[in-house]
């Protein structure tokens, strides 16, 4: 079935919105850079930094400067580097996420189906082609894992920290660091640093209202300095709730942050950072492009009608499921997300000496998770028609990095080690739905307490060693020159014992245990240059190959060779290896008051690319996983901002990809055409238009972002339709007010002109060989929000 939807009125659009957005201003995406401070010293407001300043190590207790809160982009030797400030976040709406804070970057794509990017299971992050379960994460230094739903090594960027602790994000397209503690990192790497304690006792206060009954609110306390030694810290607390934009049911989450900070002399420090995250999600339903085609945008969850999906599952339909070729999984009852993270991480940062330094972290991080659906295809126990089947996960994981940095001359040496042991347990139970009586009325709570399941459907325990060493220098030969060459060497063992197998359901008589694989990259090399050869203009150039361990998954979940039957397992053996990459990029970039302008090219050469493909049904997925073989990926990134008047800055990018596979796929001795084909899920084309202005105490912002379509088969008989999303903010400062300072009112629109979109699940849910698959989402809708914020 070939469906492929063009918006017609995509080039009408461009148009209009260019027009506009010509004449109204934009976000500042300065390319003045940002010094990240690394000895302890300040910088002065857009000073250029050192050519080839090395990206940061372990930034936490470095913050960037007040005065440069702003969006900045940055080129540096240590990779193409982009500097996100706190000041996005104050442009968006209250609470919104780590990862919709990089939409507007050349090269990014974010979706999501909700205004804030928090719903875990409904966002995707995409740089440069990579999906955001190929770059690496980190907080403070803390490996966040591969940040993703259904996280096995760790957890989502959004669950790490709030929003309003973040002091500012450095984002590594293509190339990464080879000091990232990840195993994952192909595509990038996106660092995310929290913001210090305040030296003065103080807080912040802030309450946001809008759309769907959304409630975001916000409190922390600084402590300021306690005593002449200079012990800090802060406390935070979060609440964000929200009912669903279609459909019945709420999206909870509520989180808690501790930082503190012990300096020690002038530059040395000791710091502890604290998160606790709580989330409770009724997820929107998955769709395919037959049920969008045939239904409409509209199709929910039975929640709370539970008479309607009792007799769905017995075949008996209510709102049109049986025109369609799946009716039963065009609803359920319910599917719904709830977690428990709680994660801990110990920062040492201490001057050795006057050239010498040492930094370390030692963390801790436990999750405890049910991810629930409503299965139609499995009776209950009992007789009811329907069960419910539970996912429940727990991921324990401990670890520590260290690192030394040495000056000495005209280099700078840095070298380090990460050690981490993760235990993932995953299970899957079915649970007894209730039998209903003719003209009875129930509404089971999908988040009850689980217990007492009738089958174990299958289980699996992962245990995984990783170390990683890496040694680098940067050499500044000349004043305006700097050249840097390293490498890290990585080690990863994991093996998976299998815990339980419900045959009827796996279909298979044993899954994948007693077993394992090593991942094992003695040399992962990374070149880089930066030379400023006149004023304003800087030349840069990076090479790195990467390599990315195998992932875990439930069984039959993602494209993990674990998740397989034993016979699958030894059948592909031989033939899986670890995902690697050859990134290279080179730019330029013009800078100067008025205008910035850069332009980049990149080209990723990707080997043994794994794939999940996939049919059956969302509640029982039949996946299987094979080696895609290589994929060939080349793009520019062009970005032009203008400040043509104080307060005012026009922001505009436009971003080329051409990602093709390198090979044929085979399956079950059929062999499909896909050498050539575009890879799937990520744009040809985006375009990204910005602007700003602030007037005195008022300040506005408007945002358009264009993607193009994107394929959805591997064989690109289907694709996902283009679509425009465009963002409205203002904000107005009205100074102190008795006891409160910076008080600000807000009010945001989000997806202004109303755009209908389909985007691709947050798991990973497969994409089809060919035709169709239940594994999109609806994109979130026009939504308004205002709020109030305060300092005390």
């Amino acid at each position: 079935m070939r469906i492929v939807t063009q918006n017609k009125l995509a080039l009408r659009h461009m148009a209009l919105l260019s027009t506009v957005l010509a004449l109204i201003p934009s976000y500042g995406w300065t390319a003045e850079k940002p010094q990240h401070v690394r000895k302890g010293k300040a910088h002065p407001l857009h000073t250029a930094p050192k050519p080839g300043t090395p990206a940061a190590h372990h930034a936490s207790t470095r913050p960037v400067q007040p005065e440069l809160m702003q969006v900045q982009g940055r080129r540096v030797s240590h990779g193409a580097q982009t500097v996100i400030s706190q000041h996005v976040f104050t442009n968006a709406v209250a609470g919104t996420s780590v990862m919709k804070a990089l939409q507007n970057v050349p090269g990014v794509l974010f979706q999501s189906d909700d205004a804030q990017g928090v719903d875990t299971g409904g966002v995707k992050l995409y740089i440069h082609g990579f999906s955001q379960n190929q770059i690496g994460f980190s907080l403070d230094g803390i490996p966040l894992g591969e940040s993703v739903y259904r996280n096995y090594n760790g957890l989502n960027a959004v669950a790490a920290l709030s929003s309003e602790n973040v002091g500012h994000m450095e984002m590594s397209q293509g190339a990464g660091a080879v000091d990232m503690p990840s195993t994952n990192v192909l595509g990038g790497a996106i660092m995310i640093s929290s913001s210090d304690p305040k030296d003065k006792f103080g807080g912040t206060l802030a309450a946001t209202g809008g759309s769907n009954a959304t409630t975001h609110a916000f409190i922390r306390i600084d402590s300021g300095k306690l005593n002449p030694t200079g012990t800090k810290f802060y406390v935070s607390y979060m609440r964000n709730d929200t009912k669903l934009w279609k459909g019945y049911g709420t999206q909870f989450f509520q989180q808690a942050n501790l930082k503190l900070v012990q300096p020690i002399h002038n530059e040395s420090s000791v710091s502890l950072l604290f998160d606790w995250a709580d989330v409770q999600q009724f997820n929107y339903q998955s769709e395919t492009l037959e049920t969008v085609q045939k239904l409409g945008y509209g199709i929910s969850n039975y929640y709370p009608n539970y008479r309607l999906a009792y007799n769905a599952a017995q075949g008996i339909y209510s709102h049109g499921e049986d025109t369609t070729s799946d009716p039963k999984d065009v609803s359920y009852y319910a599917g719904t997300t709830a977690s428990r993270d709680l994660l801990g991480g110990l920062n040492f940062h201490l001057k050795l000496a006057d050239h010498l330094r040492w930094d370390s972290v030692v963390y801790g991080h436990n999750q405890k998770a049910n991810t629930q659906w409503s299965d139609p295809w499995m009776a209950s126990a009992n007789g009811a028609p329907l069960s419910e089947i539970v996912k429940q996960p727990d991921i324990q994981r401990f670890g520590l990095t260290s690192s030394m940095t040495y000056d000495i001359g005209k280099h700078e040496i840095h070298g380090g080690i990460w050690y981490e042991n993760n235990k993932y347990v995953s299970n899957m139970f079915a649970y007894n739905d209730p039998l209903l009586a003719d003209g009875q009325t129930l509404t089971p709570n999908p988040f009850r307490k689980w217990s007492d399941p009738f089958a174990k459907l299958w289980g699996q325990t992962y245990n995984t060693n990783t170390m990683q060493t890496y040694i680098e220098d940067t050499w500044r030969p000349v004043k305006n020159l700097s050249l840097h060459a390293g490498f890290k060497s990585m080690l990863s063992t994991t093996r998976v014992g299998q815990t339980g197998n419900y045959e009827p359901y796996t279909g298979t008589n044993a899954l994948a245990g007693g077993v394992g694989l090593t991942t094992f990259g003695a040399f992962l090399p990374h070149f880089s240059g930066d030379w400023h050869f006149l004023t304003h203009h800087e030349l840069y150039f990076d090479i790195a190959k990467n390599m990315r361990a195998y992932p875990e998954s439930g069984y039959h979940l993602s494209a993990s060779p674990f998740a397989v039957s034993q016979e699958a397992f030894d059948l592909s053996r031989s033939s899986v290896k670890p995902e690697t990459s050859w990134a290279y990029s080179v730019g330029y970039r013009f800078t100067q008051r008025r205008v910035d302008f850069s332009v980049s090219a990149y080209r990723v050469n990707f080997s043994n690319r794994l794939g999940a493909l996939v049919q059956g049904s969302q509640t029982n997925p039949q996946t299987t996983v094979l080696n895609l073989g290589g994929v060939t990926m080349n793009g520019v990134d062009a970005g032009l901002t203008l400040r043509p008047l104080r307060g005012l800055s026009i922001f505009n990018s436009i971003s080329y990809n051409h990602s093709t596979y390198d090979n044929n796929i085979t399956q079950q001795g059929t062999t499909y055409a896909t050498k050539g084909k575009h890879v799937v899920n990520y744009p040809d084309l985006m375009y990204k238009a910005t602007a700003e202005y602030t007037y005195k105490k008022a300040s506005f912002n408007i945002d358009a972002l264009y993607t193009s379509s994107r394929p959805f088969s591997y064989t690109n008989d289907t694709s996902l339709p283009s679509y425009w999303l465009v963002n409205f903010g203002a904000r107005y400062n009205f100074g102190r007010i008795g006891r409160l300072e910076n008080l600000t009112a807000s009010f945001n629109v989000t997806n202004l002109t109303g755009s209908r979109y389909l985007i691709m699940t947050g798991d990973d849910g497969g994409n089809p060989l060919s035709g169709d698959y239940q594994s999109l989402v609806v994109g979130a809708p026009r939504q308004f929000f205002g709020g109030i914020k305060a300092d005390f």
